[in-house]
């Protein structure tokens, strides 16, 4: 219906209602009288007449979209009503000296009624007969959890829509003093503690945890209990997300995997932050990489002078250079850069022409089965390559150098994780009499990086399985790649000279849990997709470490950041490896990386004889 149809529809309905309410409450005052006999009811008539539809136009009665009246609309329609109403009464006390308080009382009573009655007939008529008949068959059966000011919301957005997919059938919220209450005909049934039975019970379809100001770990035990059921779970956006603007309700989204790890973000001292980035020139090494990139985003907000993109990789260099260059503010200039670590005349170049101020290296081979294949690669380009960028820092006074770690650096068994405890060590020893402030930050696997399990894993249930794990019994520390990079940064501000950072990574995950949870947020149920055991691969281990004993040390410098107690070889132990590492065959080049990178100083002595 057009809006000039449905304005004359309204006007002609309120005009009835108008006139049939001041007689009908004169009718009931003098029964006996005609009322078309008395002028001053006839003058009346008209003045309220007019004075009504005067205040319905001002106070938009009939624009308003009926079909979704609520109190809002109410309150409308209260006001145009009542100051029509008293309009008329000081009409009449100027041309009679009296009002007729009675019949404009009664009168009043009825606008309100049969106004109010006529608007919210229409949604009435809509949600019970058209709406229910045309959708509620479609609909799947949705359980809502948290009944406060979110989860109305959510439901009173989803029963206004008469298009939604989804039909609320019941809350649950942990606060006992709502259990039996019903919120929009919804009852709450109770706690949390019941979701696989309210499930069962009620035959739900669909849940939807909403709850924002629950910190992480909680909202994961959650998260993991409603994925248990084996129905889609989805969460709505954060109540601050909200509240400002940046999301609507609407934009209630599924879970993720990143929101079952349970870890609440830190608080980054962002003023220390920013004396060390901001208008200051910094270099990023592998760039274009799932760390790296990163690194350069969270970077990018502190307003850098410069921001030196420097990666091997042509097309990775070339997606974040695009990607940055819409977000930096004018003060930043970006400077992407192809180049290869491994070449230390170039590098060397680089960092005399740009002159950083600071340096993050996320350059490296990082796949652990791929370097066991390929040591010699992996020597270049974790060991020589860091010893080409770090010295490069040093010669030409960079003021921070921040190495990217892993924690298969601890107690390696494969060529990976050695090399890049021989990086460590390279940049401990660089900063025994350097003015550069070296430091390293170890850290376990992210989720969603290059290469990690976790593409991997969607990319197998895309195709509809087999997931592929090495071993059940396998773990691993998981970080969400924003998280990680956020904390190097955080680090970085920390160095003194040689530390190795270690970031609090929580509790390690079962691969085959990580992978169960991944099939179920993917839409499958247990058992619809197989998860294939296929054995360890060369070079992997069951379980990682951040830390071995001799590191361990209990402080904590920042929240979620540790410093371990790493002791490097000596730097004439140091460089005598060095040079002997390319001239080994790849056996004995193997052996001797995982056995000087495990050994304690007294025994380095030997093994360095030995080679």
């Amino acid at each position: 219906m057009s809006l000039r149809k449905r304005m004359s529809m309204l006007v002609v309905v309120d005009s009835c209602i108008v006139l049939f309410s001041i007689y009908i409450g004169y009718f009931l005052l003098h029964p006996i009288n005609n009322p078309f006999t008395d002028t001053f009811l006839l003058v009346s008539s008209l003045a309220i007449f007019l004075a009504h539809h005067g205040f319905a136009m001002f106070y938009g009665l009939y624009r308003k979209v009926w079909e979704y009246a609520s109190v809002r609309e109410l309150v409308s329609i209260f006001k145009a009503v009542t100051f029509s109403i008293v309009a008329v009464a000081i009409i009449q006390f100027i041309v009679k000296g009296d009002i007729l308080y009675r019949a404009l009382s009664i009168t009043w009573m009825l606008h309100i009624l049969l106004i109010g009655g006529s608007r919210l007939s229409w949604r009435i008529i809509r949600d019970t007969y058209i709406s229910g008949e045309k959708f509620t068959s479609k609909k799947k059966r949705t359980l809502i959890i948290g009944a406060g000011s979110a989860g109305t919301m959510i439901a009173r957005q989803l029963l206004r829509n008469s298009e939604a997919e989804l039909e609320p059938i019941a809350f649950l919220d942990d606060d006992s003093t709502k259990k039996g209450l019903e919120i929009f005909n919804i009852r709450v049934l109770g706690g949390t503690d019941i979701i696989a039975d309210a499930v069962k019970d009620l035959d739900i379809q669909h849940i939807i945890i909403a709850i924002p100001s629950l910190d992480k770990p909680t909202s994961s035990m959650l998260m993991q209990k409603c994925l248990d059921t084996g129905i889609h779970t989805q969460i709505m956006p954060l109540i601050e997300d909200l509240l400002t603007g940046k999301v609507s309700i609407n934009e209630i989204r599924d879970v993720k995997i990143e929101d079952l790890l349970g870890r609440d973000e830190v608080e980054l001292d962002l003023e220390s932050i920013s004396t060390k980035l901001t208008n200051k020139k910094i270099l990023i090494t592998g760039a274009g990489g799932s760390i790296g990139s990163e690194i350069c985003r969270q970077v990018a907000r502190f307003d850098p002078k410069q921001l030196i993109l420097l990666g091997h990789g042509e097309n990775s260099i070339y997606t974040i250079d695009m990607e940055l260059r819409n977000k930096v503010s004018a003060n930043t200039e970006i400077i992407p850069i192809i180049a290869d670590i491994q070449d230390r005349n170039r590098i060397f170049d680089i960092v005399s022409e740009y002159k950083p101020d600071v340096i993050y290296h996320a350059a490296a081979h990082k796949h652990v089965p791929l370097m066991e294949y390929n040591p010699m690669e992996a020597v270049k380009n974790n060991i020589f390559g860091t010893k080409n960028v770090a010295e490069a820092a040093d010669m030409f006074g960079v003021g921070y150098f921040v190495m990217i770690s892993t924690d298969k650096a601890v107690n390696p068994p494969n060529v990976m994780g050695a090399t890049k405890r021989f990086a460590e060590m390279i940049v401990q020893n660089l900063a025994k009499e350097s003015k550069t402030k070296f430091a390293a930050v170890r850290f376990g696997n992210v989720l969603g990086s290059r290469g990690s399990v976790v593409p991997l894993f969607k990319k197998q249930i895309m195709a509809g399985g087999p997931v592929t794990i090495t071993d059940e019994r396998m773990t691993r520390y998981f970080m969400t790649i924003p998280e990680a990079s956020r904390l190097v940064i955080q680090a970085g501000t920390l160095a003194s000279g040689g530390e190795v950072f270690v970031l609090d990574m929580g509790e390690p995950v079962k691969i085959v849990d990580l992978a169960n949870n991944l099939i179920r947020l993917s839409g499958y149920s247990k058992g619809e997709i197989e998860v294939k055991e296929t054995g360890i691969r060369p070079g992997e281990k069951l379980y990682e470490e951040l830390m071995n004993e001799n590191e361990r040390q209990s402080e904590v410098i920042f929240p979620k950041i540790y410093i371990g107690k790493a002791t490097p070889i000596t730097s004439n132990q140091l460089d005598y490896l060095l040079e002997k590492i390319p001239t080994l065959s790849i056996d004995v080049l193997k052996d001797t990386l995982v056995g000087v990178a495990n050994q304690k100083n007294v025994e380095i002595e030997q093994k360095v004889v030995s080679v």
